[in-house]
């Protein structure tokens, strides 16, 4: 009995997690964009500081009428949403907030996140093409195109931690991180962030979406609800990133007074991972899909062969 208490413990934690730190990274790029870029508008819902934003964001999506295309799949359609945000939720499960506390402890954790990251962008795909519109199509390929770019540096970076911890569990890694990680690691940590926005298709690399010149890509017929799953599943993303950057490069729970407060170090620093997401939205224009291609292939994946071959020195030098 008291083995399956923990295990629906562990279920409603992780599901309470996914569907509340979205929702507050959301929040946060509300605000954060309106500072930063002078946009008035979601300062006043509700009076004080636009608190109410994401309430009447609900509220809006909720109104919409969900559309679906007379010539579209109607059940590939339907799934994408679902498809889109599946891999984040699968990947949270795995990734430890404090010593015990994770959704399910694996030996190969780092793999699985991994893998199952990589499989988000089916969503993209299958609301393309399921779209019957040949432009939503075109933004599905863009997405899977961009895969090209990022996947092989993003997981070479993460294979570099693996490495110097000697194990693929990620709450081996947080045991293992030491504070000079921070210099020792950074080419990697730098190139699995970039990565990493990539791969969740954010500012700058929003080629595939490009909400300005083709009206968000492979979501263009999506409306309402179903829209704002795409939209819940970039924040779960960004979350899902921001987290697996905390617990590979910057030490998870580790910190002051860490048996007490390991959680909230854990917290503070997806926060503040999270906050760097926004701002280089904020801050970068939007780059080309062969731009894009540059970079991963001639700086990013360079880099983290580098950093692949530092770790193998560093650890034979110390063993």
């Amino acid at each position: 009995m008291a083995e399956v208490l923990e295990v629906v413990l562990r279920v409603v934690g992780v599901f309470a997690a996914f569907l509340v730190l979205p929702l507050l990274v959301g929040q946060t790029e509300h605000k954060v964009m309106a500072h930063m870029q002078g946009r008035l508008g979601p300062m006043y819902a509700g009076g004080f500081h636009g608190w109410a934003q994401l309430v009447a964001d609900g509220v809006k999506f909720a109104q919409k009428e969900s559309v679906v295309p007379a010539r579209a799949d109607r059940t590939v359609f339907r799934l994408a949403p679902v498809m889109a945000l599946l891999p984040y939720l699968v990947a949270l499960a795995a990734i430890p907030l404090a010593p015990g506390v994770v959704g399910v402890e694996l030996e190969t954790g780092l793999f699985y996140v991994l893998a199952v990251m990589g499989i988000g962008v089916l969503g993209a795909l299958m609301a393309g093409w399921a779209s019957a519109n040949k432009y939503s199509l075109i933004g599905a390929f863009r997405s899977a195109g961009q895969l090209l770019a990022y996947e092989l540096p993003f997981v070479l970076a993460a294979a570099s931690v693996a490495m110097a911890a000697g194990t693929l569990s990620l709450s081996g890694i947080v045991d293992a991180w030491e504070p000079w990680w921070l210099l020792w690691q950074l080419p990697g940590l730098f190139v699995f962030f970039v990565a990493g926005l990539a791969e969740l298709a954010r500012p700058p690399f929003d080629m595939p979406v490009a909400d300005a010149e083709i009206i968000f890509g492979p979501y263009t017929e999506y409306t309402g609800i179903r829209f704002a799953l795409f939209l819940l599943a970039e924040y779960a993303g960004i979350v899902v990133l921001a987290a697996l950057t905390t617990v590979l490069f910057l030490g998870g729970w580790q910190g002051p007074f860490t048996a007490e407060l390991g959680w909230l170090w854990t917290l503070v620093k997806v926060f503040l991972v999270a906050f760097v997401v926004i701002w280089v939205r904020v801050a970068y224009p939007r780059l080309r899909a062969d731009q894009l291609q540059r970079l991963g292939w001639q700086l990013l994946v360079p880099l983290a062969l580098f950093q692949l071959a530092l770790t193998g020195v560093v650890k034979v030098a110390i063993s």
